[in-house]
């Protein structure tokens, strides 16, 4: 039901590390970087903004993060810090203007994108259901973020074994990938419910998630402690345009930390989606495309 990544691979990096990738819509479209949640990878893409991607003739591109898929294992000094890796990335996939995308734990390395990048290279960003600055004079407050600040200390210490019982709980669970979904989504909030019962949705998170593990889960937990050190950057250093989708019944990322980090951006619109919770802006897809892709126009 969903349509396959055009082209996949290896983009490398530095100290000899690859990031893996994967591409929808035409080469030549305008490229739309889309940075994967916690967890996550390359093919966390909906399946609506693959076939938008071909209908509008947009270059679609699944990034994953170190530790997760065919991306090599590694914990950067802070968020800012993935941005060098992104650019020889890009320079590799031969890009030289963007958008961003980042859903969820994504969110924070989308914001890093513009700060990071050459000048201009970015044209836009969006945001769905993103994460906030747990330290520093921006941090936001409450929710279940502010959990593992608390434990960010123990997080780097257990680093490996917290990985391994992951990876491990991962494998044991792939024969039952497609029962434990549904068992998943039924204890889910109602806005995520509604997402989850999309057959395509379903079927790009099995895909995502059973190809992103066999190498591991390591990205998720690094994920966790970046999110709790400073960030490298601050939000009012982010000056392109910034669209960020948010539901009003997000328990993960309360609607109120979103409303906190936009205060501190230069220049964002919060498009608040009523009654969806944290994954509502995966049912998004084709507004988010065609709003970015407008901004792009428009600037």
């Amino acid at each position: 039901m969903i349509t396959a990544p055009r082209v996949e691979g290896k983009a490398p990096v530095r100290d000899g590390r690859v990031l893996g990738y994967a591409e929808f819509g035409p080469p030549s479209g305008r490229p739309v970087v889309w940075l994967h949640g916690t967890p996550g990878g390359r093919r966390q893409v909906p399946q609506a903004a693959r076939k938008l991607a071909e209908d509008l003739g947009a270059r679609i591109i699944g990034i994953e993060r170190p530790g997760i898929g065919w991306s090599t294992a590694h914990l950067y000094k802070n968020i800012l810090d993935f941005t060098k890796d992104l650019s020889m990335a890009l320079d590799f996939l031969k890009v030289d203007r963007l958008s961003v995308i980042g859903l969820s734990g994504g969110g924070p390395y989308s914001l890093a994108a513009p700060v990071g990048l050459e000048s201009q290279r970015v044209v836009s960003v969006g945001i769905l259901g993103g994460v906030g600055p747990t330290r520093g004079a921006q941090a936001v407050t409450g929710g279940p973020i502010s959990i593992a600040r608390k434990l960010a200390p123990a997080l780097r210490v257990l680093e490996f074994p917290l990985t391994g019982l992951l990876t491990s709980l991962a494998w044991s669970l792939r024969p039952l990938a497609s029962p434990g979904f549904d068992t998943y989504a039924k204890f889910s909030p109602e806005g995520d419910r509604k997402v989850f019962e999309v057959p395509e949705i379903k079927e790009m998170f099995l895909d995502d998630l059973l190809l992103a593990s066999k190498s591991g889960m390591r990205a998720p937990i690094d994920d966790l402690i970046l999110f709790t050190r400073p960030w490298g950057f601050s939000l009012s250093d982010v000056k392109v345009p910034v669209k960020w989708w948010h539901g009003d019944a997000d328990t993960i990322v309360p609607l109120s930390q979103a409303k906190e980090t936009v205060s501190h951006l230069a220049n964002c619109d919060l498009i608040i989606r009523p009654g969806e919770s944290h994954l509502g802006g995966m049912g998004a897809a084709d507004e988010v495309i065609r709003t970015l892709l407008k901004t792009w126009d428009d600037n």
